[in-house]
């Protein structure tokens, strides 16, 4: 059940208590003035915190407490490059220059800063949405949100008084040399890195990020000079004094991020309208046209999420992710030779990822070339050296064994891949697929009944537990399965319908069974299973 709310009425420390004593599982997002800042959940506790537009410093931080070296936070952003489903500090760990332990304690540190932030806003909106995790973050970490509340509540009254100094993070700052000098002795060590880099051009937003410091930590070293007459304010950065148009585009930005943002969390009607708002100001914006595109598609309107890529890649600025996007689109409406052509434009545009490469397979497979297909993602398999593929690399490498007639290798991946990633409901079913079409049914069922654990409103997995249940006879449950199945999935297929009646048929349901049979001609016109059954019906009823 999702819960939103204004900020003026319930402060965000009152929301985390809530969450944590409800033990929820899911993504708080918090809006305020066209930032946006995300909390995710994991049983009661903060698993992870991002704010957009916040750059991400953990690199910066192990670097400047001497953890990594500069060169090989250049070597595993070189390396995240490629690796696009890796955020930094897991490629650090995988080039051995931080150890996992070390990771943690420091992404912890970040958590807990980007919480303590969201903290100093006392107005805006919050939403939560349930059963959200974060995309791509490997490294877990577990945090109780009561005990970070009396260090946010301290934050939030000293955060107070360092406003009245630095109301705005674009101030410049230079140095009094005097009074820097007669108060050398007394300067922290934070007060000694800002005054290295403040020097009279960088705002407050470069201080801090080339501090390596944290919002909280630099912004209180800044007001400890600025009240010892340590600095003095000399003005404005230049992103504030353009006017004009500049003033449209930061607007925009500003709906783009909080659009991604949304995106990002799920919250497709929500980000469709900052999205649109961004349109407003920019008709051209090839990223709001891009992620427009990315939407419709994730409702399944193939036709309108084609408009709005063909829009997007018509410009020159159009990236991989615009052309990638345009070419699955098409392929979803079965014009297989336009969407490798949009595959090729992904690949000029300076990417060939994996992604870009299963997707290339699936147009194989598509196309009636298994053996191409399975041959690619063989490779693509080998790309990730010791690291784990994604969970549709799995499914569609077992689909191409099984389109081969290799059934053995197919459970083979399907069990591998459910193991690395037992969230998969679509990995669960498959594997229950493939194992029925084994034989193995017991293991099947167990299949089905782990999927449904992890995606109960998959509609596949309650045909497939109806089918293991039909199979052996176990009719009752049997109906029950499929009544789910056909709840969730109305149209989800003759074969289900015929089921139905049949079983509806053995209880002396007449009337069912031809509504059933009925539904399945619908469907499918020309599926004789269901028009015999009808007219079986009608001869008896004689």
């Amino acid at each position: 059940m999702a819960i939103r709310g204004s900020l003026k009425e319930a402060s965000l420390p009152d929301v985390l208590q809530l969450l944590a004593m409800g033990k929820k599982t899911g993504c708080l997002s918090v809006g305020h003035r066209g930032s946006f800042g995300s909390i995710f959940f994991d049983k009661g506790k903060i698993s992870y915190a991002s704010i957009v537009n916040r750059r991400d410093r953990l690199g910066d931080m192990l670097v400047k407490n001497g953890l990594i070296t500069q060169q090989q936070l250049d070597a595993a952003v070189d390396a995240q490059i490629r690796r696009r489903d890796k955020k930094i500090g897991e490629m650090l760990v995988e080039l051995r220059a931080l150890t996992r332990d070390q990771l943690q304690q420091f992404l912890k540190v970040q958590i807990e800063e980007a919480v303590y932030f969201l903290f100093t806003w006392s107005e805006g909106t919050f939403n939560f949405e349930p059963d959200i995790v974060p995309e791509h973050q490997d490294t877990v970490v577990s945090i109780s949100p009561e005990s970070l509340l009396l260090e946010g509540a301290r934050r939030v009254d000293e955060w107070s008084l360092i406003e009245k100094k630095i109301p705005s993070f674009d101030i410049v700052f230079e140095i009094d040399r005097v009074q820097t000098q007669a108060n050398e002795a007394h300067l922290t060590r934070e007060q000694r890195i800002v005054l290295r880099l403040t020097d009279g051009v960088r705002d407050v937003h470069a201080v801090i990020e080339e501090s390596g410091l944290v919002e909280f930590e630099a912004g209180k070293a800044l007001y400890g000079l600025a009240t010892a007459n340590c600095i003095h304010r000399i003005g404005m950065s230049a992103r504030l004094s353009a006017a004009g148009t500049a003033v449209v585009d930061n607007a925009a930005t500003q709906h783009l991020a909080l659009g991604a943002a949304l995106l990002k969390t799920g919250m497709l009607d929500d980000s469709v309208r900052e999205f649109r708002r961004a349109l407003e100001m920019e008709p051209d914006n090839v990223l709001a046209r891009s992620c427009m595109g990315e939407i419709l598609a994730r409702k399944g309107d193939w036709s309108a999420a084609e408009a709005e890529l063909k829009r997007a890649t018509s410009s020159v600025e159009a990236d991989y992710a615009a052309w990638h996007n345009l070419g699955y689109v098409i392929e979803r409406q079965g014009r297989l030779n336009d969407a490798a052509a949009a595959y090729d434009e992904a690949e000029h545009s300076g990417s060939q990822d994996s992604r870009l490469e299963i997707s290339r397979a699936i147009l194989a497979l598509r196309a009636g070339d298994s053996a191409g297909a399975d041959d690619r993602l063989r490779r693509v398999g080998e790309s990730f050296g010791e690291s784990t593929p994604p969970a549709h690399w799995f499914n569609y490498s077992a689909l191409a064994a099984g389109v081969r007639g290799d059934l053995r290798r197919a459970i083979a991946l399907l069990s591998e891949g459910l193991t690395a990633h037992p969230e998969s409901g679509v990995l669960a079913n498959n594997l229950a697929a493939a194992l029925e079409q084994h034989g193995d049914f017991d293991d099947a069922l167990s299949a089905v009944q782990h999927g449904l654990q992890q995606a109960p409103e998959l509609p596949q997995l309650a045909k497939n537990l109806g089918d293991l249940h039909f199979r052996a006879g176990r009719f009752a449950e049997a109906l029950n399965a499929f009544r789910r199945a056909v709840k969730l999935a109305p149209m989800l297929g003759p074969d289900v319908y015929n089921k139905l009646g049949t079983l509806y048929l053995r209880r002396r349901e007449q009337d069912e069974a031809a509504r059933c049979w009925k539904r399945a001609l619908e469907i499918a016109p020309g599926n004789e299973t269901a028009r015999r059954n009808l007219e079986s019906l009608k001869t008896a009823a004689k």
